[in-house]
């Protein structure tokens, strides 16, 4: 299994890549960031800098969106830092959470994120695409490659993945519900007459190391709201109480509020109180290492190929030392 941490851009910048750095010495594969403009640092701007602080490490967003950026901007970018440091990097997209929300939007639909998929993938690999009877082409890219993964919860989503993306990242670290989320993904491939081992698999979700379990829960309930934003979508879809998607994904919004993204990806996040502390645990990585390790074998026997730690909580360096010593080595 390979390993990658996922960071906000909260100034100063330079703390960012320097975490990022040290996440590569320690065993990480992979360096994310969130990618709302509002909320955050550009992270475009920040990649630049951890892929010229890094060597091997692949860097991209978990996850960008076909809305806020227009698609042959987000290709020229992901292809000019190809061009710089080598093919390193990977686009995360998705239909948008708060990049969106915190200006008035809302999510962009499947058959959009369907589209912008291949047309940034062609373009940032140098073939022409046509965009709305427009021929277009980046003429200065030459042997480009750029692998997009895309962000993923739903029965629709999941079978869209599968049809058109290099990868699949799911926001969560619960093994039942990954193992029905991969299963989605792969038959859809199958169907599309694609190699279902050719999408790469990754499972993100907060890690906290320790033994102080309930401090642990508290640092990260926030994910459950976040997560949350996107089973209300699939509730609104699909009800509340279909067999589509699996209860154990839905059934813990009922006490869902509403949202303040004020406090979106952060310990404390008043907005999460509604999760449950089963919720917390099934979709987090809490406890000591072994604990990890145990949890970590499952994903990985449910088909994940990929784990990205979540670092927004008051223990980050703690952590990162003890995958690096400890998880990553072992797992």
């Amino acid at each position: 299994m390979r390993f990658g941490i996922v960071l906000q851009t909260d100034p100063p910048a330079w703390e960012v890549v320097d975490r990022m750095r040290r996440a590569e010495e320690l065993g990480f594969d992979h360096g994310w960031t969130f990618d709302s403009c509002v909320l955050w640092q550009e992270p475009f701007v920040i990649h630049s800098q951890i892929l010229a602080a890094t060597e091997r490490m692949v860097v991209g967003p978990m996850v960008t969106n076909p809305r806020t950026r227009d698609w042959t901007v987000t290709a020229s970018t992901f292809a000019t830092l190809n061009e710089m440091f080598g093919d390193r990097t990977v686009c995360g997209i998705g239909r948008g959470d708060s990049a969106l929300r915190v200006t008035g939007g809302e999510p962009t639909t499947l058959a959009s994120l369907g589209r912008a998929v291949a047309v940034i993938r062609d373009l940032a690999e140098g073939r022409e695409v046509d965009l709305d009877g427009t021929a277009v082409r980046l003429p200065w890219v030459r042997g480009g490659r750029l692998p997009v993964w895309m962000g993923a919860y739903g029965p629709k989503a999941l079978e869209l993945a599968g049809r058109v993306a290099d990868g699949v990242i799911l926001q969560l670290a619960d093994p039942l519900l990954v193992r029905w989320m991969v299963e989605h993904v792969r038959d859809a491939a199958r169907a599309a007459g694609r190699d279902p081992a050719s999408i790469t698999v990754c499972a993100a979700a907060p890690a906290y190391v320790g033994t102080d379990l309930a401090h642990a829960r508290e640092q990260c309930r926030w994910f459950g709201g976040m997560v949350g934003n996107h089973v209300a979508d699939l509730v609104r879809r699909y009800g509340d109480r279909s067999e589509a998607v699996p209860a154990a994904l839905t059934d813990y919004i009922r006490g869902r509020e509403g949202y303040d993204y004020s406090h979106h990806g952060r310990a404390g996040n008043p907005s999460t109180e509604f999760v449950p502390d089963d919720v917390v645990d099934r979709f987090c990585l809490l406890g000591p290492p072994g604990a990890h390790r145990d949890r970590l074998a499952e994903l990985a026997d449910a088909g994940v190929d990929q784990f990205a730690a979540y670092a927004m909580h008051d223990a980050v360096e703690h952590a990162m030392r003890e995958y690096g010593s400890s998880i990553i080595p072992r797992s």
